[in-house]
């Protein structure tokens, strides 16, 4: 349960620092990337969290 937990932590972490970078990009595409990174990460710590909820994990 604890790889679980860390591995949520870790993409929520990684999905901070795309939107940093996102927000300090100037080039249009690069913040774009970096956006769609940010979304993903979060995206992925969401489904983690759904998954450890729906497995009745604690």
């Amino acid at each position: 349960m604890k790889d679980f937990q860390a591995s949520i932590e870790k993409l929520r972490k990684d999905a901070a620092e795309a939107a940093l970078i996102r927000d300090l990009a100037t080039d249009k595409v690069k913040r774009e990337m970096y956006d769609r990174l940010n979304l993903h990460f979060n995206r992925l710590a969401d489904e983690v969290e759904q998954a450890i909820k729906s497995s009745g994990a604690k």
